[in-house]
């Protein structure tokens, strides 16, 4: 079997001791995000990307193995496992080829080929086999057939007996690996999808009208083109199929499986190969291709999916200050809130300053009253209906005022989803859901990535045919996201919720609840060593956990930083030779720069820690992500008609496709920059262009308001 360790180092180019010691760790319970920070000594510093890439090939190898020790076993019941049939399956390195390898031995409802069996008929088939040689005489098939006429067989006619032996032999054909590989390949490379809309949809009628009559190779379709045609099948609007050259494919097989020049045999061979292709083969073949299509296109959009959500979850924060939050609406007014420094709701006023206008000065007297008692330094403006009219309504009120608060119109994509959610009835019982979507929007302005990861990924409305998707792989993939956004930034202690402690690397939800529960009985954490009185807060959780947790203003200002509480020992030495209290070793960047690690270095803490130990100290508790920018819309744009081509307009990334990137520009309906327009020179991935919420700056290229289509262009506009 597979040497999967040696086989990981060879295929990820790694050293074998890497590849060893990080599956070790792995084996442990150490989560990627903590591997890569906490124990670079013995992964020879392998980041988060390649320790997953290693972790799923890992996963995809062990299970392949496993499959393969049951293929061996049914082989070998079957008392037809050769030699050589057991190295080709020790050596497979794909599901596909092991799959193709089993296929004859596979167990089998009943076929053609197991009642030509029944009949007796084999023989005649392995006599047609022996006839297929290079210097084979020429024989009568018929009067090979007539022996093989049995009325209590159901064999009436030689030419039954014939059309039996083939069935057997086309079978055998169907299953041979290296013939299915080879079709299968050829389909890949020189097989065209073609797709039609039905009938019953007239032109102009259906989203897949671009599919009415599409062509593409197989090798070249987009990941989204390929999501789209599924999408378009499933839904019963569509069908689609791969267009080849059989004569190409039947050329292939009459080379591989003819010997004999015998004409007789020749023709009988070639009928045989034409029904084991057609009947047999061609669309086991293309569901395969189909499917091989789907999963790599569903690996690509999940891909985009996790740069997208990545980027959304690590947007900068305004910072927790004084908030005041507006979910704008018209008829049912404008849900305000005010939110204190640590994201806690104080106060709650509906206004309504899209109606009368006494309603509208009511309002406005509203506003400036909780601007002015809270002191508030932030506002955020849902982007919803109403929107662009209520931050005009703010920045009347605004005008009047001297000190004037920041003001940000804020995604609220999954803001409903959350104030409905289970996560939301537990944390304000007593609000309307209302209420609870304007809370999530001004606290996703003050920490976006704290408040997110209590919405499910896929309500946020940034990935890319997500339902269309491997589901199982999709929530995989987006949770390894979430963790690893989460780890990178740290959690405040003292303030994170339990869906954001949920996910430190090493804390369980039931964890994460008894952290919460012990905050709220025995008041804030002084020090990280407390967490062990934590319930179900164990050594190994603690070694996971305590590096990525954050306590301010607390016993020990190490706590506040990624140090880990393994290391403070070297922390306390380094102060110790530079004659500083280790309470302002924090405050001495320029004498740190100046440390001779080497001094430092234990069995268990090498450079690359005390580096990162170091980078720390120079900037304790410091936000990794960058610093805050908002997108200014223009003045007087609030709807889809008040645009004009050739308008220059800055807006901001919502989301990025394969095909470009959907762009809010204050219009209530998302425009797209497509990925021919996204900058002067070719682009080959959006993604290395532009990120969801970046600030840019675009120009109109057209408007359909009848289809609600904005197409936009970032081309020859300054950024």
């Amino acid at each position: 079997m597979l040497n999967i360790p040696q086989l990981l180092a060879t295929e990820l180019d790694l050293k074998p001791h890497q590849v060893q010691n990080a599956l070790e760790l792995l084996a442990e319970g150490a989560t990627i995000p903590f591997i890569a920070r906490y124990r670079k000594e013995r992964t020879n510093e392998m980041n988060e990307v390649q320790l997953r890439e290693l972790s799923d090939r890992y996963t995809y190898l062990t299970e392949l193995e496993e499959r393969k020790s049951v293929i061996l076993n049914a082989i070998a019941e079957q008392g037809k496992l050769t030699d050589e049939l057991k190295a080709k399956i020790a050596s497979c390195l794909q599901k596909t080829e092991l799959e193709d390898l089993y296929l004859p031995y596979r167990p089998k409802r009943r076929t053609r080929a197991t009642i030509a069996r029944e009949k007796g008929l084999e023989p005649l088939a392995e006599f047609i086999k022996s006839l297929n040689v290079k210097n084979a005489i020429s024989a009568s098939l018929e009067e090979a057939a007539a022996k093989y006429i049995s009325e209590a067989k159901g064999v009436k006619t030689a030419e039954e007996a014939l059309k039996g032996a083939a069935d057997i032999l086309a079978e055998e054909v169907a299953e041979k690996a290296e013939l299915r590989a080879h079709i299968r390949d050829y389909f890949l490379e020189d097989g065209v999808f073609v797709s039609r809309i039905k009938n019953d949809y007239p032109e102009g009628t259906t989203k897949f009208e671009m599919y009415r009559n599409y062509q593409i190779k197989v090798k070249n379709i987009a990941p989204h083109n390929m999501l789209a045609l599924c999408r378009g099948e499933a839904e019963k609007v569509l069908s689609f199929e791969i267009a080849f050259d059989e004569d190409t494919v039947l050329y292939y097989l009459e080379s591989q499986e003819i010997k004999t020049k015998v004409r007789t045999i020749r023709d009988f061979y070639q009928a045989m190969l034409k029904d084991a292709f057609n009947r047999l083969m061609k669309v086991s073949l293309m569901g395969e291709v189909i499917s091989e299509k789907k999963t790599y296109a569903d690996m690509e959009s999940i891909k985009t999916f996790e740069a997208n959500l990545r980027e959304l979850l690590l947007s900068a924060p305004a910072g927790m200050k004084p908030t005041l939050a507006i979910d704008p609406g018209f008829r049912t007014g404008c849900k305000v809130v005010v939110l204190d420094e640590t994201g806690k709701f104080l106060a709650y006023q509906a206004v309504f300053p899209h109606q009368a206008a006494e309603q509208r000065l009511k309002a406005a007297q509203t506003i400036k009253n909780l601007l002015e008692k809270y002191k508030i330094e932030l506002i955020a403006i849902g982007n919803g209906t109403a929107s662009r009219e209520t931050e005009e309504f703010v920045s009347e009120v605004l005008q009047s005022m001297e000190r004037k608060p920041v003001k940000v119109i804020v995604n609220e994509s999954g803001a409903s989803i959350y104030s409905a959610s289970k996560v939301a009835l537990e944390e304000f019982p007593d609000l309307d859901v209302t209420v609870r979507g304007a809370i999530s929007i001004g606290r996703r302005l003050q920490d976006p990535l704290a408040e997110l990861v209590k919405i499910d990924p896929k309500s946020i409305g940034v990935g890319q045919y997500q339902h269309d998707v491997d589901q199982k792989l999709l929530k995989k993939k987006l949770d390894e996201t979430v963790e690893s956004c989460v780890n990178y930034v740290g959690v405040d202690l003292n303030t994170a919720s339990k869906e954001l402690l949920t996910s430190v690397s090493g804390i369980t939800a039931a964890v994460a609840n008894n952290i919460v529960a012990h905050r709220n009985q025995n008041g804030a954490f002084k020090n990280r060593r407390q967490l062990l009185k934590v319930p179900k807060l164990g050594p190994k959780a603690f070694e996971q956990a305590a590096g990525f947790l954050r306590i301010r203003g607390g016993d020990n200002p190490l706590d506040n930083t990624a140090v880990h509480p393994e290391s403070y020992a070297v922390v306390e030495a380094i102060a110790s030779d530079l004659n500083v209290p280790l309470n302002q070793v924090t405050q001495i960047a320029e004498k740190l720069k100046k440390t001779n690690l080497k001094k430092y270095v234990t069995d268990t803490v090498g450079e690359p820690t005390l580096r990162d130990i170091l980078s720390e100290l120079e900037k304790p508790g410091r936000d990794p992500r960058a610093e805050f920018k908002y997108a200014t819309f223009k003045e007087g744009i609030k709807e889809i008609s008040d645009l004009k081509e050739g308008m220059e307009l800055e807006g901001m990334i919502t989301n990025v496709a394969n095909f470009g990137a959907f762009v809010d520009i204050g219009v209530h309906q998302d425009g797209l920059v497509h990925i021919s327009q996204l900058a002067d020179r070719f682009v080959d991935d959006p993604k290395k262009i532009v990120k969801v919420g970046q600030v840019v700056k675009v120009r109109v290229l057209e408007v359909n308001e009848k289809l609600k289509r904005i197409s936009l262009s970032m081309k020859a506009v300054k950024q």
